[in-house]
């Protein structure tokens, strides 16, 4: 069997076009494709990042409701399930202004993170979904 790597990471939302011109505008994707599944009446946007690979499908179903949302990493991690997605950034004080600046709430100043030689943000999506900014000097 061969080694797996990480495809993409789904994202349930409320606003579909919304959050895919946020994560576009806050972390660079694009628009890969759009489906639809109307068995379940589901559409779903994948967005790509052109130059590191990584893709991250949003989807909305009518009728969807929110599920528990953290306030912070602290509280996400009372609660068993993915509690973020995170990105490592080239420019995190940059990055964590941007996107505070295109709508996201603020929720961990830039500081060093528990891994040596990292430093970390976290701030909300609009939506409120929690967002990981990492700076570990390795994007280009």
């Amino acid at each position: 069997m061969g080694e797996a790597r990480l495809d993409h990471a789904g994202l349930s939302v409320r606003d579909l076009e919304a959050a895919a011109r946020w994560y576009c505008a806050a972390f660079g994707y694009d628009r890969e494709l759009d489906l639809r599944v109307d068995a379940i009446d589901l559409d779903i946007v994948m967005l790509i990042h052109r130059e590191h690979g990584d893709r991250l499908e949003l989807l909305h179903r009518p009728g969807s409701s929110p599920g528990p949302r953290a306030a912070d990493p602290a509280q996400a991690a009372l609660a068993e399930g993915f509690g973020h997605v995170a990105f490592d950034v080239a420019e995190l004080d940059d990055t964590y202004a941007k996107v505070v600046g295109l709508g996201g709430r603020a929720v961990m100043t830039p500081r060093p993170s528990p891994e040596p030689g990292v430093r970390m943000a976290f701030v909300a999506d609009p939506e409120g979904n929690l967002v990981e900014l990492l700076s570990r000097g390795t994007v280009s």
